[in-house]
């Protein structure tokens, strides 16, 4: 069923209650999560993304209900990732000669991924438009690498709505559709914790992107992003909000990540936290460990973090390899201009606060000289040299 969101635009996305992970297992929804697809009904008809697979029938049915398939002028294609362009075969079957405007990347990515290089493509590119009637148009602008280099954005003339894709999204249900409707401080933890695990990579174009955007001077009433909440009480606070997180963000908080073998590791984390807290009481210090906590919810704390420190006993000659997979994951993320330390216990040969020091510096971080390497189980001596670790990382 559509739902309006302004004059003849209208929401014809699905908000998925039950949906648990993203980019297959690898990031974590925690409140629901929608694929927000648009109907715009001007001179001309047009359909801006779709859904994905799984629920294509359902998508295609509730469109049939509101609207002649036939009487679609033309689709719009942001980004041809799945979660986007999932249900469009099935809605080609329809109507096969129906127009696509999307990007020549996208091309490729979406004959990449079904088949079909017979579809009607019309690529477009920055600046590029297309008249819809009644005084309207459509005006493209491309969003490379954000998050995909097929991505772009699209904004309707005297509406001023931009249809941002990936931009400015969050993995949040709201029923109501809209910001001012959502609870704001789960809509502001899982908008950073979205940029924090799939844009951060892209910090660099991102802050040019939105640049660009506003030197285009398109007033701006509401921002409509792929997934999560539609912007449309001040939309640019969340504008605002990914130029200060793609400016190397940081906020006074210092995280402490490890794992643990048989609770050696576990003490020193502990021991460093409170020495934090001692030394700097304004400084807020988090402790995760991260064979119990969630990937994701780690890295969006290590993303506010001004300096982070990652402990792992000694084993096989390296670290435990849910540390190794963590680290993985932290170098793909590239964060920039932020601390680290490291610590650890070990029985036998003690490589592990090595390994730690190459992974995090290959991550990006400055890795401070003070480290904790303690052989078997910390001593009071062991927990009291975390002093010197913690005065490292508040510097």
């Amino acid at each position: 069923m559509k739902r309006h969101i302004k004059n003849n635009v209208w929401w014809v996305g699905r908000i998925d209650w039950e949906l648990k992970t993203f980019h297959g297992d690898d990031y974590s929804i925690n409140h629901g999560s929608s694929q927000n697809a648009y109907l715009i009904q001007e001179g001309k008809t047009v359909l801006i993304d779709t859904i994905w697979k799984p629920y294509e029938k359902e998508f295609r049915d509730n469109l049939e209900k509101e609207i002649n398939l036939g009487s679609i002028d033309f689709i719009v294609m942001n980004h041809g990732e799945v979660d986007h362009s999932g249900s469009l075969p099935y809605v080609m079957e329809k109507i096969p000669n129906t127009p696509i405007y999307c990007t020549a990347n996208a091309v490729k990515s979406l004959v990449g991924q079904y088949h079909h290089p017979e579809w009607n493509f019309k690529v477009v590119k920055t600046g590029d438009s297309v008249d819809i009637g009644n005084g309207k148009r459509l005006v493209f602008v491309e969003m490379r690498m954000l998050h995909w280099p097929d991505s772009m954005a699209t904004y309707l003339t005297e509406d001023n709505i931009l249809f941002s894709n990936d931009a400015f999204g969050q993995h949040y249900g709201v029923e109501e559709l809209f910001n001012d409707k959502a609870d704001q401080c789960l809509l502001a933890e899982e908008a950073m914790k979205y940029y924090a695990n799939i844009l951060t990579p892209f910090s660099a174009l991102v802050k040019r992107k939105i640049e660009e955007i506003v030197a285009l001077n398109l007033p701006i009433d509401i921002i409509a992003p792929s997934h999560g909440a539609i912007w449309r009480d001040n939309p640019l606070e969340i504008v605002q909000k990914y130029a200060a997180w793609a400016d190397n963000y940081q906020e006074n908080q210092i995280t402490i990540v490890y794992d643990t073998m048989w609770d050696g590791t576990k003490q020193l984390a502990h021991a460093l936290a409170s020495r934090i807290q001692a030394i700097s009481c304004d400084t807020v210090v988090k402790v995760f460990n991260i064979s119990q906590t969630d990937k994701n919810d780690i890295m969006t704390q290590v993303f506010k973090s001004k300096a982070i420190a990652v402990g792992s006993p000694t084993v096989g000659k390296s670290i435990l390899s849910s540390v190794g997979g963590w680290l993985h994951f932290l170098t793909e993320l590239q964060f920039k201009q932020k601390k680290a330390a490291v610590f650890g216990c070990y029985g036998w040969s003690g490589e592990g606060n090595a390994t730690l020091t190459e992974a995090l510096g290959k991550a990006g971080f400055s890795v401070v000289e003070a480290q904790a390497k303690v052989n078997w189980n910390p001593t009071a001596e062991d927990l009291d040299h975390m002093q010197a670790v913690a005065e490292a990382l508040c510097r």
